[in-house]
């Protein structure tokens, strides 16, 4: 048998490949929109990928099962679980198996045994591997999808929150429970083999190491330890972060089907400052995809800065308005890194790539903004010379907060640029700097152009200025 593990970092989101080495058969569980690297392990190990698996109707990516049904001709399996809502759509083009709790399939000689593990969401299942071919007559380890995390569970508010299902949530925790219940009769030496990984908005604490086991997780998963349904509720939907915007448009497309990579139209490369000028005079949203640092000593007018790091397809989620044409600043080389991270968040509308370096040299002017420290700061804020505008999340902000600041949620920032005060210079907050940086090209874009990013964010200034906490 082969397993062979894919994570992207850009949505700490997992997928995995299991060959059969006796039948050369392979599937995909929860396969990327890029299925390039599927595509390139099934050469090199002589596979033929057969299946695409999903263990539920995902909000933070778009998922490659279509993808791959059109490259390989594999058979999707899928939920058949949950209400008339959350069934999947559009299946008739497609070699389709359906799947309930208690269904069995094989890929050549390795069993996978269908668990519904509803909570996350009510069509969830989880996916219990044999490996027959090895001789094992008991299974190795489970495919969890968003049920069971390292040392946290699946978040069942999505539905409410990104969807408007009005009161799934507590639905959605009770579904939760009973599933944490049933998994307790699973044995110990089972391997969990989880969706995502620390950073996934699908859960509020996961851990960083990439799998676990059953017994690990019942000596020390919170989840395993409630043994009452109110108080697991309780603690599971407490402090739950706010979901990326475009999760509830993921939902729609991974349930219908997204639009084949085949089908967008090809990336046009442009380095004319008119043309960008044209861009920006008609609304057009233009994303820089620099370091911040880079950003604040000088940028074009109107643009916005999400770094192509590690957040960049998560911020491009919040923050992109997915009705329009979207057209991004960055190099040439960058482009397969960037088409890979909008398109596995859905913005497809991605139309153009400029070259940033010839239109620096050519625009006109260039604008800028202050990155700060507390010191600096700290007499002004306490004089009220200075607005403070805090971006954190909810949580964060109930934590502690600067007393007097404004907060506002960097995703939600676009749509309240009004409610910001502007009658005096801003200083812009996060936890560590980074999120505070692309919330002030957010305000230069729509003319707030006194800004100040301050450096290592709240820790930073409660560490340098020693101000107790307000809340």
């Amino acid at each position: 048998m082969l397993l062979r593990y894919y994570y992207d970092e850009k949505l700490a989101q997992a997928s995995y490949m299991v060959g059969c080495q006796a039948t050369g058969e392979a599937l995909v569980i929860d396969p990327m929109r890029n299925i390039q690297p599927y595509l390139e392990t099934a050469a090199k190990e002589g596979f033929t990928i057969t299946g695409a698996v999903e263990t539920h109707i995902h909000a933070d990516f778009v998922s490659g099962s279509r993808e791959l049904a059109h490259h390989c001709g594999s058979t999707l399996y899928l939920s058949d679980e949950g209400d008339a809502d959350w069934k999947y759509q559009q299946l008739s083009d497609w070699k389709v198996e359906l799947l309930k709790d208690g269904s069995v399939f094989h890929i050549g000689k390795i069993k996978f045994e269908v668990i519904h593990t509803p909570g996350h969401t009510p069509e969830s299942l989880s996916f219990l591997l044999t490996d027959t071919g090895g001789k094992a007559d008991e299974p190795m380890g489970i495919f969890t999808g968003d049920f069971i995390f390292v040392g946290d569970i699946g978040r069942p508010d999505l539905l409410e929150k990104a969807a408007q299902a009005k009161g799934s949530s507590k639905k959605g925790a009770a579904d939760m429970f009973q599933s944490i219940q049933k998994s307790k009769q699973l044995p110990d030496f089972l391997q969990i083999w989880p969706g995502h990984g620390a950073g996934s908005a699908c859960g509020k604490s996961l851990g960083a190491i990439p799998t676990t086991t059953v017994g690990y997780e019942k000596r020390f998963n919170w989840a395993f330890k409630e043994n009452k349904q109110d108080s697991f509720t309780a603690a599971l939907l407490e402090g739950q972060p706010e979901p990326p915007h475009y999760f509830s448009r993921m939902k729609k497309v991974n349930k219908e089907g997204a639009c084949l990579l085949k089908d967008l139209p090809e990336i046009y490369l442009f380095t004319s400052y008119q043309e960008l000028d044209h861009i920006l005079s008609n609304e057009g949203q233009v994303i820089d995809t620099r370091p911040a640092d880079e950003f604040s000593r000088g940028h074009i007018p109107g643009t916005i800065n999400i770094p192509l790091n590690k957040g960049f397809a998560n911020w491009a989620g919040w923050l992109v308005d997915y009705g329009k044409p979207l057209y991004i600043l960055g190099h040439a080389a960058e482009l397969e890194e960037i088409k890979t991270a909008l398109y596995s968040i859905g913005a497809d509308r991605f139309t153009a790539l400029g070259d940033i370096e010839s239109l620096l040299k050519t625009a006109p002017q260039l604008e800028g903004y202050t990155n700060v420290t507390p010191s600096e700061m700290e007499k002004k804020v306490a004089d009220g010379e200075v607005h403070v505008l805090d971006v954190r999340t909810e949580a964060e902000w109930k934590e502690g907060h600067i007393k007097g600041a404004q907060h506002i949620m960097l995703g939600d920032l676009p749509q309240h640029i009004d409610e910001v005060e502007q009658d005096k210079p801003i200083m812009v907050q996060c936890g560590s700097g980074v999120r505070s940086a692309i919330a002030a090209s957010i305000l230069q874009a729509n003319g707030i152009t006194d800004i100040n990013n301050q450096l290592g964010g709240y820790s930073r200034w409660v560490n340098d200025t020693k101000t107790p906490a307000h809340s």
